[in-house]
């Protein structure tokens, strides 16, 4: 799997807890930035590893800011991009299941590093179910403009 990260300043410390733990799986990754924990524009991130997705450079994506709601809000304006904000194991299992997530947006103000990387576990590794969430999905890209 070919995965990018990205963050602005309010994600910065749970992304380098996230990467530490890529790291010791040995699961590969792309950094998109930010790397460094002075402020920046978080539409900039989300936009690179985004369209990096979109364009099937990469299959999955994470991306981090204060709360994942803007940069989430930022990453779904792209077309083909389906950005889950996920704070829980739950919602990170059936992002997968049933939305076919391709980005999982979390909040470094908002959640430890500990279950942020039981959260990114879950996503990396849970399938999609299709089936009737396959045509739900059709649905939501028929919407597409």
């Amino acid at each position: 799997m070919k995965l990018i990260i990205g963050s602005d300043h309010g994600g910065f410390e749970l992304k380098k807890s996230i990467i530490e733990y890529l790291d010791k799986e040995g699961i590969a990754y792309t950094d998109a930035g930010t790397h460094t924990s002075e402020r920046c524009d978080y539409p900039v991130i989300a936009k690179k590893v985004a369209e990096a997705v979109a364009a099937g450079e990469y299959d999955r994506g994470i991306l981090l800011c204060g709360t994942g709601i803007g940069i989430g809000i930022a990453a779904n304006k792209v077309h083909g991009i389906r950005a889950a904000l996920c704070h829980d194991m739950f919602s990170a299992e059936y992002c997968r299941r049933h939305n076919d997530a391709n980005i999982l947006t979390m909040g470094g103000r908002v959640i430890g590093p500990g279950l942020a990387i039981e959260i990114v576990r879950l996503f990396l590794t849970t399938g999609f179910d299709g089936g009737r969430h396959a045509e739900r999905l059709n649905m939501v890209r028929e919407m597409d403009v």
